[in-house]
């Protein structure tokens, strides 16, 4: 047995998808496309939103947030499994793996938050507009964001500290493409089996409520489409709800199968599959679902490079 002690001297091996893959480089490309997919499209996202006042609306405001935390969720796990690719080297020491644990708990369980209080804020723009700038003031939109960052951190922080306190003395191999709690327990020499219903609990608290808010949410807003007199009204309520339960289901679908799935239904692979999804995948594509069929984005976007362009030819 190869004795590995948790300390920062040794580290750990990440060996995830890449490795494992039948076309590394092909995957590897597509991996990086979506990295700067996402960087172009959040950062986008985050400079109209930024810069344009018209956007400056609770519903734009959630929005802001979730971009950020997918350009921050993607970058803390994409460049170092590319660069580690491309120079053959893969090791992490232990303070790096307790560190990139701690940000992708901290950013992924905001998420899950965020997305639940974004469900909150269509819920009652659509079944109680007239009530709108009460129930969703700028003050109440602050608190939801400040409640996501703060209950996420201290939870990730929680379970990061008792996670790497674990004697690992098993292979320094994590199968996996980034350091996350299942894969690296299984690299532990102590009993883990109350560890882990405590973090099958953590998957369930932190996913399973705010999935059904949602899903109660947008029952709530269906029923108010339905009867909506409008056949517009409709359909651009029903495109703003399509689009966010798109994005709802990719994130939910895959962080569930990591955290709330039985560990014995638990694979290297699928779990390498399941993370990539909600970490890159994901990541990526919440811009577009957000702002392909929203003409407020669009024009935000054209409203804002058309001024920087006039600022630069004035300049010359």
């Amino acid at each position: 047995m190869e004795v590995c002690n948790s300390t920062s001297g040794n580290g750990f091996i990440l060996v995830g998808i890449l490795d494992d893959s039948g076309f590394p480089e092909l995957l590897c490309a597509t991996i990086t496309a979506l990295y700067f997919l996402a960087l172009t499209s959040n950062g986008l996202l985050l400079l109209v939103i930024t810069m344009d006042a018209r956007l400056h609306v609770p519903m734009y405001l959630l929005l802001w947030q979730l971009s950020l935390m997918d350009l921050l969720l993607t970058s803390v796990i994409t460049p170092k499994a590319v660069i580690d690719f491309l120079t053959k080297d893969n090791t992490i020491s232990f303070g790096g793996c307790a560190l990139q644990m701690f940000l992708e708990l901290t950013l992924g369980s905001a998420e899950d938050l965020l997305l639940a209080f974004m469900a909150y804020d269509r819920y009652v723009a659509i079944c109680h507009p007239l009530n709108y700038t009460i129930l969703m003031s700028h003050k109440v939109c602050w608190l939801m964001i400040a409640t996501s960052w703060i209950l996420a951190s201290l939870s990730a922080l929680g379970y990061s500290i008792y996670t790497m306190q674990y004697p690992f003395c098993k292979s320094r191999q994590i199968r996996h493409l980034f350091c996350e709690i299942p894969p690296l327990l299984k690299l532990a020499c102590a009993d883990t089996s109350r560890y882990e219903l405590m973090v099958y609990v953590m998957g369930v608290t932190l996913l399973i409520p705010p999935l059904a808010a949602i899903l109660a949410s947008y029952s709530l807003i269906l029923f108010t489409v339905l009867h909506m007199p409008s056949n517009e009204g409709r359909k651009k309520a029903l495109v703003t709800c399509s689009s966010h339960l798109t994005v709802v289901g990719m994130w939910y679908g895959g962080a569930m199968v990591m955290y709330v799935l039985p560990s014995s239904f638990h694979s290297p692979k699928q779990d390498n599959i399941s993370s990539v999804f909600y970490t890159i995948f994901t990541p990526a594509l919440n811009p577009l679902i957000y702002s392909l069929r929203n003409k407020e984005v669009p024009g935000a976007l054209r409203r804002v490079l058309g001024k920087r362009l006039l600022s630069v030819q004035s300049t010359f």
